[in-house]
């Protein structure tokens, strides 16, 4: 029952919110198979950003375009926690940073302002939620856990920027997602983490820009799997939503999993 105390841990991260670098860092397995794309823009973003005199929002204006509970059918969404630390508690190579940042749930710049919430699928319970543990194997308690934490958990974030802050913000992540391929290192929530690789992924083609990219922690010595986390920015004008989604399950399980697109639907909605 090793792996389940693990599991255990990695929930209990999962659902105070903080960074899905976290999770990585404590996962017992996940899935390799995130398929590698090109970054997608429906805008034109070689637009000369120095006639782009927009204003950021404020925080209250970004707290009533930032997903709410009923936005999203099967969802919860509720205010997610601080990250420990904050936003100058994330170290490392400056040019990975904005990877760090949006997999903690923070802007991938400084901005004026930013919000986030926590979108929780619901979950329908399964048989073994009502068999007593006493009556499974180790097999059952352990297959009962994965089924139960099989639940995407993500974050969404939005930042508003004066003049042409959304378009550089949006710019460090899509160049990190290239030059950060190898992989990075860095803190966050005061815990090391370690990625071993980035791999671009099929951006949303919402906004004016998206990118999206999957992040890979390291190889689990035990049963050999590798945990990735998926991240989604897409820019809307001069503000920036991130979504970031963890199913510590499927980690578990081996299985592919992505950014629910219901999730970036709701919320792109909310910024047209």
């Amino acid at each position: 029952m090793k792996r389940s105390s693990g599991i255990r841990l990695c929930v209990t991260v999962a659902v105070s919110a903080l960074s899905l670098a976290l999770i990585t860092g404590c996962s017992d397995g996940g899935s390799d198979k995130a398929e590698s794309n090109t970054r997608s823009s429906t805008g034109d973003s070689a637009q000369d950003s120095s006639k782009n005199t927009a204003k950021a929002l404020t925080a209250a204006e970004l707290k009533k375009r930032i997903l709410a509970q009923g936005d999203v059918d099967g969802y919860k969404v509720a205010t997610a926690d601080a990250l420990p630390g904050g936003r100058s508690g994330i170290k490392g190579d400056e040019k990975c940073k904005p990877l760090l940042y949006v997999l903690s749930g923070v802007a991938p710049a400084d901005a004026p302002a930013e919000t986030n919430r926590m979108a929780t699928a619901d979950k329908k319970p399964s048989a073994a939620a009502s068999t007593d543990v006493e009556d499974m194997s180790a097999d059952e308690v352990e297959k009962a856990l994965t089924d139960s934490m099989s639940v995407d958990l993500t974050m969404v974030g939005l930042s508003s920027y004066d003049g042409d802050g959304a378009e550089k913000a949006f710019e460090a992540v899509s160049d990190a997602v290239a030059g950060c391929a190898g992989g990075f290192t860095g803190t966050a929530g005061g815990e090391p983490q370690k990625f071993t690789k980035v791999s671009a992924e099929k951006g949303t083609g919402t906004g004016d820009e998206s990118v999206a990219y999957a992040a890979y922690g390291e190889r689990d010595a035990e049963d050999g799997t590798t945990p990735v986390s998926h991240a989604v920015v897409v820019r809307h004008g001069n503000v920036v939503a991130t979504y970031y989604t963890m199913n510590v399950g499927a980690m578990v399980a081996d299985k592919a999993y992505t950014v629910p697109a219901a999730v970036i639907t709701a919320q792109s909605a909310k910024l047209k």
